[in-house]
C-alpha cells in the first residue's frame, strides 16, 4: 500500500441501479478520509490528498488504540453535536491554531464511519471483490471494537436503499451503489451516487454582481422565520441572455436591509471581502430552486433555478419547506444500528 491512496469516487446518477449484484450504502455528510495505521504511525488523508491528522487528534488516538496495528480503512469523519451530525463542526477543525483544534477535539470529538477495508496486516485487499472486503471489514471491526469507530450500514435490498434516499438531505448526503464483485479502483469514478433533489420557494433578498461586469452574477436566497428573513444560500444558474434585463429589474428593487435575520457575509472565518459585497433588495421576488442538502439551515451547495414564482407571496417562503435533518435516534431507527 502506498502511504497515500486516492479513494474510489462516485459518478452521479438520476436513480439507483436495479438487478442483482449491487450493494447499497448511505452517503454520510462528513469528510471522506483514508485512515491508515502502521504501528504507531497514523495518517488521515482527505479525498483531495491533503493530510487531516493534525485537525483530528482524537481520531488518531482512537485508531492507535485498535488492537490490530496495520490496516487501512476508507470511511467518513463525522461529528455529532447535540442531537445531529454537524458538518459545520468538521469545517471548524480546519484551523491553523493547535490550541483551538485541541479544544474542539475535546468538546466535539469526531468519529470514523468505516465502509471499506483496503489493507490488513501488511496485505493489500484492493484486488479483492467488494463482497470479500465487506466480510473482512465486519470481522475486523468486531475484533477491534473501540469507541468512535463504526461500521457503516449496507443493504442488498434496493427498496430499503430507496427508503434511505427518501430520508436523505441532512445527515445523509444520498446513497452509494457498488458492485459486489468489483475490486477497489483507486482514483476512479467506479461507483454510483444518487442524491435526493428537492425544491423550495425562496425570497430573493439580494444579489451580487458578476466579477468583471456590472451584471447580476448570483441571486441571494432567503426564508422567513418568526418574521425575519434569513439568508439560506444562492443560485447562479442564470441564462446569459436573461442577465441584462434581470439586472435592470433588480437594480430598481435595491433597498436596505434586504435580510433582516442572518445576512450574507456575516461573522464567519470563511468570509472574505467579496462575500460582503452584495446588494440588498426589497422582499418582492420569489423563485423556486432545486437543492440537494441542508446544513445548519442553509443550502450546502449552490441551487438550481427552476422558475420565478410571481404567484407566491414572499411571506409564504418559510423554513418548514426544507427537509428536516435526521437525528441520531432516527438514524438508529432507519438503519437498525
Amino acid at each position: 500500500m502506498a502511504p497515500t491512496l486516492a479513494p474510489m469516487e462516485a459518478l452521479l446518477a438520476a436513480e439507483l441501479p436495479s438487478g442483482d449484484g449491487w450493494q447499497f450504502e448511505p452517503k454520510w455528510d462528513g469528510f471522506r478520509t483514508i485512515a491508515r495505521r502502521d504501528g504507531d504511525a497514523v495518517t488521515l488523508t482527505s479525498k483531495s490528498g491533503k493530510p487531516l491528522a493534525r485537525y483530528f487528534p482524537e481520531v488518531v488516538e482512537m485508531l492507535r488504540s485498535v488492537r490490530e496495528t496495520s490496516f487501512t480503512l476508507d470511511g467518513e469523519l463525522v461529528i455529532n453535536v447535540g442531537d445531529a451530525l454537524a458538518f459545520d463542526a468538521l469545517q471548524m477543525r480546519l484551523h491553523p491554531a493547535e490550541s483551538r483544534i485541541r479544544k474542539l477535539s475535546a468538546e466535539t470529538p469526531a468519529e470514523l464511519m468505516a465502509f471499506d477495508l483496503l489493507e490488513l496486516g501488511g496485505s493489500s485487499l484492493l484486488d479483492d471483490p467488494l463482497a470479500q472486503r465487506r466480510d473482512k471489514l465486519e470481522r475486523f471491526l468486531s475484533k477491534n471494537a473501540v469507541d468512535g469507530l463504526h461500521l457503516s450500514p449496507m443493504t442488498h435490498d434496493r427498496d430499503a436503499a430507496l427508503g434511505w434516499l427518501a430520508r436523505s438531505g441532512g445527515a445523509l448526503d444520498g446513497v452509494i451503489a457498488k458492485r459486489t464483485d468489483q475490486s477497489y479502483r483507486a482514483g476512479e469514478r467506479a461507483v454510483v451516487k444518487v442524491k435526493q433533489q428537492r425544491t423550495a420557494d425562496c425570497v430573493v433578498g439580494g444579489f451580487r454582481y458578476a466579477e468583471k461586469r456590472k451584471e447580476v452574477g448570483s441571486l441571494l436566497l432567503g426564508l422567513y422565520d418568526d418574521g425575519l428573513l434569513h439568508h439560506v444560500g444562492f443560485t447562479s444558474a442564470l441564462r446569459a441572455e436573461d442577465r441584462p434585463a434581470l439586472t435592470a429589474k433588480l437594480e430598481q428593487l435595491i433597498k436596505p436591509p434586504g435580510f433582516t435575520g442572518n445576512a450574507p457575509g456575516g461573522p464567519s472565518r470563511w468570509a472574505n471581502a467579496r462575500s460582503a459585497e452584495w446588494q440588498p433588495l426589497a422582499p418582492k421576488l420569489v423563485v423556486e430552486v432545486r437543492y440537494d442538502q441542508v446544513t445548519a439551515r442553509r443550502f450546502r451547495h449552490g441551487t438550481g433555478l427552476l422558475r420565478w414564482r410571481p404567484d407566491k407571496s414572499p411571506q409564504q417562503c418559510t423554513f418548514d419547506q426544507l427537509a428536516p435533518e435526521l437525528r441520531p435516534s432516527e438514524l438508529k431507527e432507519l438503519f437498525g444500528t
